[in-house]
């Protein structure tokens, strides 16, 4: 797994009750105002990632697209899950924070 930082992340934060997993329950968090950050399969369809980056866009929540819905689901200790959102600020900040820097080094590696 690439990540392991922000799937320790994740496991802390279904830990402590602050994860909002599959779509629908994501999608709740997103509209009620509780989601810090969303993330989503890198294999969801098109069409979930189409709906949750228009969303995410209109609620102004950051999201991201990573891994597989394998690795999400056994992230939080459950099965695969297309989508999730992080409820809590603090965790939801160093997630954010450690995939910017993993982009950040992705595109370092592009420009070489």
């Amino acid at each position: 797994m690439k990540n392991n930082k922000v799937f320790g992340y994740i496991g802390l934060a279904a830990k402590s009750g602050n994860v909002a997993s599959g779509e629908f329950m994501t999608e709740k968090a997103v509209k009620e105002g509780r989601a810090e950050v969303v993330i989503v399969a890198g294999d969801a369809s098109d069409n979930t990632k189409k709906m949750f980056s228009n969303m995410c866009e209109y609620y102004q929540v950051p999201m991201y697209i990573m891994s597989t819905k394998d690795e999400i689901g056994h992230g939080i200790g459950k099965q695969f899950r297309a989508s999730l959102a992080i409820t809590d600020h603090g965790l939801a900040k160093a997630i954010r924070k450690q995939l910017d820097i993993d982009e950040m080094q992705n595109e370092d590696s592009k420009e070489r």
